[in-house]
């Protein structure tokens, strides 16, 4: 067991979370741990108590309290398993395009992109080493999709790298465009929603299945933990008045917020347990806003594309992702090809 030590940020180190500082500084630390220590005060910066996401700057002093040796843990330590042959030819068919800085994936419906409770490594996170591509370094995530959500989805390959594109995703300098399968059509064809977003507890025992409440823009302000949120949206094609292809553009980056701000204006995502509503038969309301016959009941929600500029070169990129399985048979069924939708629907309100 190490003793106490006082630790400073160095130059270089800055800008980023506590527990990443933490666990680059200590890897045999686990996260639980670094979370339990700052819960105590155990962990403090500049003499302060801090939360894992308290973000340092250089020179500042961090307390680090007495640590087991690295030997300790490893041998308590289960052997991380090594990604399977079949999953690590699925990582590599699901590049869509990399260089020397980024890799950009293509993340299947279906796969988490972060562990969570009984997911184990398998998740995009978790199957990265069969990413480095001769690299010691494996590459790192800049931003995240919902498990069931296909599509685009960067990964960094340096902490410096890193940092660019978070720097540019949380400063809005990149833009997302999804499509999606919805319940009924949305009038009018072109617009946006600015329902704010607060999290409602799930009914888990430890608040799973938590989902996101919508809440009207005037009542943001006094809803505690409420937090602005803009989507733009554009009606592309349509079946009857059953169902649409919609586009959507993210202007800020809330949990769950596409899937809840269609529910909340009666237009479900296609496949949607937790947004799709709660009654029988589907009229844009439907449980899973389901369409029945040979539509697929996974969720229809797609990374169609990313337009960012290339943290070292500054050009500007525009990665864009076939349709997964399951939404191009959709596609096909009602006709429609990915040609059809034009790379910006949203250049009118742009």
């Amino acid at each position: 067991m190490s003793g106490v030590q006082i630790l400073e940020v160095a130059e270089g180190e800055g800008d980023q979370r506590l527990d990443r500082w933490f666990r680059r500084r200590f890897a045999h630390v686990s996260q639980g741990r670094i979370e339990k220590m700052c819960r105590k005060g155990e962990i403090r910066v500049d003499g302060a108590r801090a939360k894992p996401a308290t973000r340092l700057e250089a020179g500042q002093r961090v307390r680090v309290p007495p640590l087991p040796e690295p030997e300790a843990v490893a041998a308590a330590k289960p052997v991380r398993p090594k990604v399977s042959d079949a999953d690590a030819r699925m990582m590599r068919d699901a590049v869509l395009w990399m260089d020397d800085y980024v890799i950009a994936l293509n993340k299947p419906a279906g796969l988490p992109t972060q562990g969570g409770s009984g997911q184990g490594g398998r998740h995009v996170d978790g199957l990265a080493d069969a990413l480095t591509f001769g690299r010691e370094e494996k590459p790192r995530l800049v931003h995240r999709l919902d498990k069931d959500t296909s599509g685009v989805l960067l990964m960094a390959r340096s902490r410096e790298i890193a940092k660019a594109l978070t720097d540019a995703i949380r400063h809005r300098e990149t833009r997302k465009i999804y499509w999606a399968l919805v319940a009924g059509v949305p009038t009018p064809y072109l617009g946006e929603i600015k329902y704010g977003l607060v999290k409602a507890s799930g009914h888990g025992k430890g608040g799973e299945g938590e989902k996101m409440r919508c809440v009207h823009p005037a009542d943001v302000a006094s809803t505690e933990g409420a937090k602005r949120a803009h989507t733009l949206y554009a009606t592309l094609y349509r079946v009857a008045s059953r169902a649409a292809w919609v586009a959507m553009e993210p202007v800020t980056g809330r949990t769950h917020q596409l899937r809840a701000h269609m529910a909340e204006i009666g237009h479900p995502i296609i496949g949607d347990g937790k947004y799709g509503g709660s009654g029988q038969e589907n009229l844009g309301d439907g449980w899973g806003a389901q369409l029945g016959g040979i539509i697929s009941k996974k969720l229809h929600l797609h990374a169609r594309s990313i337009t960012f500029l290339h943290p070292v070169t500054r050009a500007p990129m525009t990665v864009t992702a076939p349709l997964p399985p399951h939404m191009a048979q959709s596609w096909e069924t009602f006709g429609w090809t990915e040609d059809l939708a034009a790379d910006d629907p949203f250049e009118a309100l742009h």
